[in-house]
């Protein structure tokens, strides 16, 4: 399998076999270059411009944007749980959906914009072998938050998302450096891309940040 990441919440996901899932696209206010993607499927965890732009999915013949259980193949699946965006049972900003992927063996999760959590949301989360996790905060939670969470379920491997760059700097959200702080992440590797198998799973970092594409 392989994780790519394009900036903000957006990455891109492809099977052994090839089959390539992007994850939240984002429109052209949020700063990042702006790229078609050729890709088989789209998840969508809310409707926010910044992370619902599937114009920019090139070939995809599924958007999967709603809570359940979806059968992208017959073997790769793909779970929306519905969550908050905000710490007020969406009254600020709505819901938002989790996406527990299930792909090669792997157990991929992506929180969106998760605004807050409780016990209940954190006993569905368990075995989670990759998360890509916000950490930024104020529209989302806050790296320390997204820390107590990451102790809660411990996933295998986390990819931070949704933090502070060059492309949002003007943005109400904490950097990377702030947050990998917080998260005890400092020397958390860089890394182009992530490849993984069930099998290397255990020699991955347990934390470690994808260099968003040019």
């Amino acid at each position: 399998m392989l994780i790519m990441h394009h900036g903000h919440s957006e990455f891109l996901m492809e099977s052994a076999d090839g089959y390539r899932i992007l994850t939240d696209p984002f429109d052209d206010h949020v700063g990042y270059p702006m790229h078609t993607v050729d890709c088989d499927a789209v998840t969508v965890t809310h409707g926010h411009g910044d992370h619902s732009y599937v114009q920019k999915a090139q070939g995809a013949q599924v958007i999967v944007d709603h809570a359940g259980t979806v059968h992208l193949t017959p073997e790769i699946t793909v779970t929306g749980i519905p969550c908050w965006h905000d710490d007020q049972q969406g009254k600020l900003r709505g819901q938002n959906l989790i996406f527990i992927y299930e792909i090669d063996g792997l157990r991929v999760a992506h929180f969106g914009d998760l605004g807050a959590w409780d016990e209940e949301l954190a006993a569905r989360l368990e075995d989670i072998d990759i998360l890509m996790i916000p950490v930024g905060g104020f529209f989302t939670i806050n790296a320390a938050s997204a820390a107590r969470l990451i102790e809660r379920i411990k996933p295998r491997m986390v990819l931070p998302m949704h933090y502070k760059t060059d492309a949002n700097a003007t943005w109400p959200i904490a950097p990377l450096d702030d947050c990998l702080a917080a998260l005890g992440a400092q020397d958390a590797p860089r890394m182009p891309l992530l490849r993984v198998t069930k099998e290397d799973l255990s020699e991955q970092p347990r934390i470690a940040i994808l260099t968003d594409r040019a």
